[in-house]
């Protein structure tokens, strides 16, 4: 598979966002909206709907069907319907939610080969918006989606949905990918504190665990959420610079700096007593159940701490645990230099080019959606027009304020930069080889090889 990463526009990351972040979190010390009446317009002819104080109008597509392909499951899946109902009552289209199963690009190659692709995809890798644009599956975007973007997005979220120049992806999902959660009552009761460097990690966990309560939860038998333990471990400890070549294969993971980032993860993952289940019980559960094990149980949960993204709120919202009072958050802790800000996101591309698709496509780029799926939790648009009192807590407002003004000045996750066969593939490549990493953290060097071996046949060199 041939390296996709050429044409990915990846972000300056430094410290400006990630004290932002942290800074916002520390001031509110983690404690713990629209109109829904639609008007017609005329507009020299054409009859299109606005909702009530919005500037965006959609064309009527009565007898319109789409269909929607995305990987997203249970709450997530259920508050996405909820934005394309609000689509559906402002045009009259109808829509079909249609259920993706990872990696998605195969999923839409085998819909392809059978005649019946889906309108729109949602796709959560730069890497897949590539692969369906080099493959002609992908449509580019029209002049009123278009506008939308440049309206309403920073250059960097726009630029990571382009391939050779042409806008393919409108980006209506962002999270957050440098947070680790934590249970309230345990940290309280253990006397522990909120560590801003991984040393204070460590010496946190080691508090924890003294207490009786296993430090970590992790999600291991989905093996994204250990890609993203890495990443972060990576961005703060090499830098951006060496993360860029990294990300596109321009240095081999035998590099002398994967190395120390996989010695220091092992500091965490090498102690089976401080990871709920061990290393086996890691291995067997997914990430929802990481974080609901993390907030059930009072305060004797099966963990103390969840590392993931601000999206964690919907699995949290699973349990009778509270966000910003029983559950609580901070900043992945520097490990180098400086805070690692890595970044990921979900964007929607045509494959059906149509008068129906183009209009979801605009929408989703406009406030008008994002607004609706914010108000739901677990949810963070890069969208800068977003009201963030859409919010439902302050916490997420917060997360999504330090998004949207650190602009351009980010690192979007690694490996869904990379081809998905390395990258975004259950049981296969970068997914793998750290399960296996997790099984074994004492092998960094057969690990490394592994992932090199892997990156090499993905990227074809």
């Amino acid at each position: 598979m041939r390296n996709t990463s050429s044409t990915i526009r990846t972000r300056r990351t430094g410290k400006a966002a990630a004290t932002l972040l942290a800074g916002a979190l520390a001031a509110l010390s983690l404690t713990g909206c629209g109109g829904d009446d639609d008007k017609s317009t005329d507009g020299g002819g054409a009859t299109g709907t606005k909702e009530s104080g919005s500037t965006l109008t959609l064309p009527k597509l009565n007898g319109t069907t789409l269909e929607v392909a995305a990987v997203w499951t249970g709450t997530e899946q259920a508050n996405f319907k909820k934005v394309l109902a609000e689509f559906e009552k402002r045009t009259g289209a109808k829509i079909t939610f249609v259920p993706a199963q990872d990696p998605i690009i195969n999923f839409l190659g085998s819909k392809i080969a059978g005649g019946s692709p889906p309108d729109v995809a949602m796709l959560p890798q730069p890497g897949a918006i590539k692969q369906a644009a080099d493959k002609g599956w992908a449509k580019p975007l029209g002049a009123e989606a278009q506008a939308q973007l440049t309206k309403n997005y920073s250059q960097g979220w726009q630029d990571i949905g382009k391939v050779g120049g042409k806008q393919y992806g409108v980006y209506y999902k962002a999270a957050n990918k440098s947070l680790i959660w934590y249970n309230a009552k345990v940290f309280e009761n253990a006397g522990a504190s909120e560590p801003k460097t991984w040393k204070d990690l460590l010496t946190t966990a080691q508090t924890v665990y003294d207490s009786g309560v296993t430090p970590f939860s992790i999600g291991g038998a989905d093996g994204w959420t250990l890609t993203d333990w890495f990443e972060n471990v990576y961005l703060s400890q090499a830098g951006p610079e060496k993360y860029d070549q990294l990300a596109q294969h321009k240095i081999k993971w035998t590099d002398p700096s994967v190395k120390e980032a996989l010695t220091t993860l092992a500091q965490v993952w090498g102690k089976k007593a401080w990871v709920a289940g061990g290393a086996s019980g890691a291995l067997q559960t997914e990430f929802p159940a990481s974080v609901t094990q993390t907030f059930t149980g009072g305060d004797q949960p099966k963990a103390a701490m969840v590392y993931e993204g601000d999206f964690v709120q919907v699995n949290i919202a699973d349990t009778k645990a509270k966000v910003g009072t029983d559950a609580k958050v901070f900043p992945f802790p520097t490990v180098g230099g400086t805070a690692p800000v890595v970044s990921g996101g979900d964007a929607a591309v045509i494959l059906k080019d149509s008068k129906g698709a183009q209009a979801l496509a605009t929408f989703l780029a406009s406030p008008d959606a994002a607004q609706i799926q914010a108000k739901l939790g677990g949810y963070l648009s890069p969208n800068k027009n977003v009201d963030v009192s859409a919010y439902p807590n302050e916490v997420q407002r917060t997360i999504a304020k330090a998004l949207v003004a650190a602009g351009d000045d980010f690192r979007f996750d690694m490996s869904d930069q990379a081809p998905q066969a390395f990258g975004g593939t259950p049981g296969k490549g970068e997914w793998k080889d750290l399960q296996d990493f997790l099984k074994n953290p004492s092998d960094v060097a057969g690990i490394q090889a592994k992932l090199e071996s892997d990156a090499a046949a993905a990227y074809g060199n």
